[in-house]
């Protein structure tokens, strides 16, 4: 087995419900912030990470993301005839910035279903699960953090962020404790689905970032569906943590939830406030409509 984390999963053949009627026919991936679909984000965010080989799990009607990482000779044959040089950069790009592989999940039964859809295209190594729906802003990647923790404690890592009161109970919460070596490393004794507030094993929830032990694959394999006759990634997880180290990380960064529309609003707002070339008109603007 490799060490080595070179390859990244992302999970996107959901159906979008939240985004209706934008997502009828668009994937929620899809949707722009700003000026780039969200699932960019995440790619962008891998291959700063270090990562190599980016595996999308897709599913019926989800075609848009093949296209907008592939060549489009049409358009930029156009942009090229119009001396349009900045915009056919651009769209070459994006074409050409990973090496990027395709799987289906022909039915929708869970994210830890579509995880194990990519187990042939992972293989014998370790590998990282990123979460399209959460965008994060961070100066150095939040996956090269997680990275990091992997390669010094050579065990899973789950990325958390300190949530506290009833909002909590919108997650997975890791158990466990805080790691002498770093205290935004937790050595995880297990994690809750959704648990009430009074219930919650600590402040720490559990958002899109992953970087697993190939082992978690064999455990989807015999995971039983649960609610909804899904098969949940936490299952596996859980079984995963009964062999092996796992550990949470609370890494340094702003995670927004772009698969929820308030998130989305809040993350569009923040990201056009970061682009040098209209963040003044755009602040002023706003000034302009808040109430």
């Amino acid at each position: 087995m490799s060490n080595r984390v070179r390859k990244a999963v992302f999970p996107a053949g959901g159906l979008g419900t939240r985004f209706l009627p934008a997502t009828k026919v668009i994937p929620k991936e899809m949707l722009a912030l700003v000026d780039k679909p969200i699932i960019q984000y995440g790619v962008e965010e891998a291959l700063a990470s270090g990562i190599e080989h980016i595996i999308l799990v897709t599913g019926r009607g989800k075609s848009a993301m093949e296209d907008h990482f592939d060549l489009s000779y049409e358009l930029d044959a156009t942009l090229e005839r119009r001396g349009k040089k900045e915009l056919l950069e651009v769209s070459r790009k994006v074409a050409h910035m990973a090496r990027v592989s395709y799987v289906r999940q022909k039915e929708p039964l869970g994210l830890g279903h579509a995880v194990l859809c990519a187990k042939d295209l992972v293989g014998d190594e370790p590998f990282a699960v990123i979460l399209p729906d959460d965008v994060i802003d961070a100066a150095t990647p939040c996956l090269k953090q997680m990275i990091d923790v992997f390669n010094d404690k050579q065990g899973s890592v789950l990325a958390t962020m300190t949530i506290d009161g009833p909002g909590i109970s919108a997650y997975g919460v890791l158990a466990g404790s805080a790691d002498k070596s770093n205290p935004r490393i937790y050595n995880c004794t297990g994690m809750v689905e959704k648990p009430k507030l009074e219930d919650a094993p600590s402040n720490q929830a559990i958002i899109g970032r992953y970087v697993l032990t190939p082992r978690v694959f064999e455990l989807l394999e015999t995971t039983k569906p649960g609610a909804g006759g899904e098969i949940q990634l936490t299952d596996g997880i859980l079984a995963l943590l009964k062999e092996e180290k796992v550990f949470g990380y609370s890494f340094e960064g702003k995670r927004f939830d772009a698969g929820d529309k308030f998130g989305m609003l809040q993350a569009t707002v923040e990201f056009a406030l970061k682009r040098p070339e209209f963040a003044e008109k755009f602040r002023n603007y706003l000034k302009g409509v808040v109430c």
